[in-house]
């Protein structure tokens, strides 16, 4: 369905069906991505947590939800290493990511603050990520308090209560980490950066916004406002 809208909206005028006969005869498949089931209720929250999405994704704005979340890379030379992204719900753009060697607190703020640069204020904001020892220490949650941004949390072991940002790094992986060996983690994060600027951002089409990529989507919301 993307290839045909990718097609149409470039000036090749063709059906799903023609797409579908010519990616048969060239033995080419589409990489499926896993989908998660919104439906799956488990876990829980501590009492002094709350999850203020619930599982809400939907925004109707640019910085008014955003979501966040680390996963796991790994290179030859220094073995496992870690990606921290933000994406904006409404946009599905990641507007602020950091990679390092250590899974720690520092490298989960560091998306957040980078994320924090392309908006004026950040008051009301809700941020959701889960109940890693990362996002529930001192140094985050005192950066999100100071920010005002409203801390919004996954229920204990289940990544559907978090299902874009983890959807994101499914596709990441799909698309660029599992198709190449990384030497060492200066290799790995030119290709993050790359992916993620070059292709996700600026490329990449979305169904969930129209078939728009996150930065088409985020100029038409900035527009808006202006």
């Amino acid at each position: 369905m993307k290839i045909c809208r990718s097609l149409n909206d470039s000036g090749i005028p063709c059906s799903l069906k023609r797409v579908q006969r010519h990616m048969m005869k060239m033995e080419l498949r589409s990489k499926m991505v896993k989908k998660y089931n919104h439906h799956t209720n488990k876990g829980v929250i501590p009492n002094d947590k709350e999850n203020i999405l619930n599982r809400d994704f939907k925004a109707d704005t640019i910085n008014q939800k955003w979501c966040t979340d680390i996963t796991y890379i790994h290179v030859l030379k220094e073995g496992w290493t870690y990606l921290a992204s933000v994406m904006d719900l409404c946009s599905r753009k990641i507007i602020g990511y950091a990679y390092g060697t250590s899974m720690t607190a520092e490298l989960a703020l560091e998306a957040v603050e980078k994320a924090c640069l392309n908006t004026k204020n950040t008051e009301g904001i809700i941020l959701h990520s889960d109940l890693g020892s990362q996002y529930t220490s001192h140094l985050f949650e005192s950066y999100l308090f100071n920010a005002k941004i409203r801390h919004s949390f996954s229920r204990k072991g289940n990544p559907y209560d978090n299902a874009c940002i983890e959807s994101f790094h499914s596709v990441l992986k799909k698309e660029e980490i599992y198709l190449h060996t990384y030497q060492d983690s200066r290799e790995a994060r030119k290709a993050i950066f790359e992916y993620i600027e070059s292709w996700y951002n600026r490329k990449r089409i979305h169904s969930a916004i129209d078939y728009m990529t996150p930065q088409q989507k985020e100029d038409i919301e900035v527009k808006k406002v202006a």
